[in-house]
């Protein structure tokens, strides 16, 4: 993490503000592959996949990476804080170091933010994924593909309250469907059914925990027992819409383009607004992008 030393008035506080960084759970590096970044945007011409592995013959057979293109520009990003002088001049410091730690943990999920947002539009037209249509969508086709969707639905009695086997039915549907997607040269893209992740809004996470780890549901054995992990994004507001993940590939659904890591500046009794104004400014700022990866590695499930 880069510091830049400004001179904070409260001993220790850069110190608390990484600490909190650091131990605040995160998901987005298990749900994205992180892409060093070196100018202002990435354009990635890599997302059709590798030839498979052929005998010999005559020798090489050499294939290049396919016509798609996927250019990603960097965003810049920043959170600052206001402190009045006369806060810390009447030992409001303990105050002030809580509201540091908050900036913290809103820094430190943030990328999660974005793969929320990610999730939410991904229906939406102009949301594209690597092949040009929106990231969930009933058409995706890539070279000898074939026409493939990653749109699923199941029935559900109450669709913004799935019970146990209604979740349990429609996890082993995008399991199916997610194991039946082939890649740009008509290959498997997924070979096995590891790296599972069901990304759930927070209506839906006790369901979807007791069917993933339930050894027993409705008195017969579970066969799905602890074959995926559950995460609870607060910011998906669908009660009805819920996602499957793949994360043990290369790529994986989401990119993390990565360009400056996060820093933590202040402004305090030195700078001109503490001189003028009173205030002093603890602020963090980054530049990075979180971006659509593979489709296939993804699946969004609607209860209807």
């Amino acid at each position: 993490m880069a510091i830049i030393n400004t001179g904070l008035l409260t001993k220790g506080l850069r110190g608390e503000f990484f600490n909190r960084f650091d131990a605040t759970k995160t998901h987005f590096a298990d749900l994205s592959t992180r892409i060093a970044s070196n100018s202002d945007r990435e354009t990635y011409k890599w997302l059709g996949t590798v030839p498979q592995v052929r005998e010999w013959g005559t020798g090489r057979l050499a294939k290049g990476l396919r016509t798609e293109s996927y250019s990603i520009e960097n965003l810049k990003y920043e959170a600052t804080l206001e402190v009045d002088r006369d806060e810390i001049s009447d030992d409001q410091t303990g105050q002030i170091r809580l509201r540091v730690s908050e900036l913290a943990q809103r820094a430190a999920t943030h990328k999660d933010y974005l793969i929320a947002q990610l999730l939410t539009l991904g229906e939406t037209a102009g949301n594209n994924s690597y092949d040009g249509v929106s990231f969930f969508n009933a058409t995706h086709a890539s070279g000898a593909s074939g026409n493939q969707s990653n749109l699923l639905t199941y029935n559900a009695v109450a669709t913004d309250a799935p019970t146990v086997p209604e979740f349990k039915e429609a996890l082993k549907e995008a399991i199916a469907a997610m194991l039946g997607y082939k890649d740009d040269q008509g290959e498997p893209m997924m070979l096995s059914a590891a790296g599972l992740v069901c990304v759930v809004p927070a209506t839906m996470l006790f369901v979807a925990t007791e069917a993933i780890n339930a050894t027993i549901i409705n008195n017969q054995t579970n066969v799905l027992a602890g074959i995926a992990s559950v995460v609870s994004f607060p910011w998906l507001t669908d009660a009805s819409k819920w996602y499957l993940m793949k994360t043990d590939g290369v790529v994986r659904p989401f990119i993390f383009q990565d360009r400056e890591p996060i820093e933590f500046n202040a402004l305090t009794e030195d700078s001109d607004e503490g001189f003028r104004r009173e205030k002093f400014l603890f602020g963090v700022r980054a530049r990075y992008r979180m971006a659509y990866g593979y489709w296939q590695y993804a699946v969004r499930s609607d209860f209807v």
